[in-house]
């Protein structure tokens, strides 16, 4: 009798153990390696590349758990979020995160400009709307129209779209630790199992750059 319950509490214990780790990522199905690893632009941190398009439904879907997700993103971790360009109308879109990003707005304004195209349907593709939207932000609407049009900027969006050709992506959002390993929602199957996914890539990472062999 005793061994009876030892058994069924020892198989409980498993199961609560099963459910509080979780699978290992399965290499090929749920993540892929990198053929040709990429340097990073993070230094000594391990870098988490997402590539997104702001009027892409699956980013905007994605944008509220990922942004909870990072909130836990190890100190040795940092997120770069590159605008994919596959044809000429995913340009505006670049071109307003990076000035976004120059005039130091991403924090406020990065959910509002996805907030735009999918809820409230604005066309900030359209230079004379994006200016009149960026107004009512209260945002200096002649530097940011400045910023917006300028040489930096232009190739800054030009880069990414170069980046994006470099990585052979074929779809957004799309996820590349340290250069090496690449995922997506389509390949784990979940937004849930992505951020599984990525923090062990992240944890793979980590230990490939301290030379060791990561832990099973």
């Amino acid at each position: 009798m005793f061994t009876r319950a030892l058994a069924v509490f020892a198989a409980a214990v498993f199961s609560l153990s099963a459910l509080a780790a979780p699978d290992e990522a399965f290499e090929g199905h749920e993540y892929t390696r990198v053929k040709n690893p990429q340097p990073v632009a993070t230094g000594k941190k391990i870098e988490v590349l997402e590539f997104f398009w702001y009027r892409c439904p699956h980013c905007f879907q994605l944008e509220p758990a990922l942004n909870t997700w990072l909130k836990t993103l190890p100190k040795d971790a940092q997120v770069r979020r590159v605008p994919a360009v596959f044809r000429d109308d995913w340009l505006p879109g670049a071109k307003l995160y990076y000035t976004l990003e120059q005039m130091n707005l991403l924090g406020s304004l990065h959910p509002k400009v996805f907030d735009a195209y999918h809820v409230e349907n604005i066309n900030l593709n359209d230079p004379s709307v994006l200016g009149g939207w960026i107004a009512k932000q209260g945002v200096d609407r002649k530097k940011f129209e400045g910023i917006y049009s300028s040489f930096s900027t232009q190739s800054k969006a030009t880069q990414g779209a170069r980046l994006a050709t470099t990585y052979a992506i074929t779809g957004v959002p799309a996820f590349f630790i340290d250069g090496k390993y690449a995922t997506s929602v389509s390949m784990t199957g979940s937004e849930a199992r992505l951020f599984e996914v990525l923090d062990q890539l992240i944890v793979k990472a980590r230990a490939e750059r301290n030379g060791k062999k990561p832990a099973k």
